[in-house]
């Protein structure tokens, strides 16, 4: 079952002399469940997809559908909410509120919905996220793997149905870049959500059930490596 579908996605930065394609005519599909890495050399234009794919950057053409509703024909008040609700983006540098404790960075995209916190799912993350008795850390009083955890419980609060993660083992040693890995597909399998994750690791990439290469904003190659 199709979950996201891309078509004809292009983004452009500048004018001119100056004028940049990001991204030049990208389609594919994914389907619900799946697990795709997206690979490619610096500035080939992963992340802008996946800023785009997570309604955080518009596109200057094309269309993305998430859930069969075109993402990009929502109104500012809507998309803000589809980001809340439907994806989970995970950067490399976690992003986290340094003033908030963990269960508050965890919970705040929650809060900020105007959602009530479910504290069965949340005392479920921290007990997976290997977070439980740092509740009250502030992301300074944490290492950088558990600073990633909770990026990652952050992202899982609200089951959305796609997960983005942007080189989210790109500030870790191996040892927290294999467990971080196993959380994602942990969540993947037990949850259900597809899982897309940027990545320059062919190990990690390796472990996905799909392979995009993307070189100068263009797909150049899609291998599916296990069903």
């Amino acid at each position: 079952m199709e979950i996201l579908r891309v078509e004809n996605l292009c983004k452009t930065y500048g004018t001119g002399d100056a004028r940049v394609n990001a991204l030049d005519g990208v389609s594919f599909s994914v389907s619900k469940g799946e697990f795709v890495a997206i690979i490619g050399p610096s500035g080939s234009g992963k992340s802008t997809l996946l800023h785009i794919l997570g309604g955080v950057d518009k596109p200057t053409s094309g269309k993305v559908y998430m859930d069969g509703k075109d993402v990009y024909a929502q109104n500012d008040e809507q998309l803000a909410i589809f980001r809340r609700r439907q994806v989970g983006l995970i950067y490399q540098f976690y992003n986290l509120i340094p003033v908030l404790n963990v269960t508050e960075n965890m919970t705040l995209p929650v809060l900020m919905d105007g959602q009530k916190v479910n504290k069965e799912r949340l005392e479920e993350l921290l007990t997976t996220l290997s977070l439980k008795g740092r509740e009250n850390h502030l992301p300074n009083q944490l290492s950088g793997g558990q600073q990633q955890r909770v990026s990652i419980g952050r992202a899982l609060m609200n089951a959305p149905a796609v997960m983005l993660a942007d080189e989210p083992t790109g500030n870790l040693d191996s040892r927290n870049s294999r467990e971080i890995i196993e959380l994602l597909k942990h969540s993947n399998q037990k949850y259900g959500q597809t899982l897309i994750v940027i990545t320059h690791d062919e190990n990690i990439a390796l472990q996905a059930d799909r392979i995009i290469a993307i070189e100068d904003g263009r797909i150049v190659r899609d291998e599916v490596i296990r069903k």
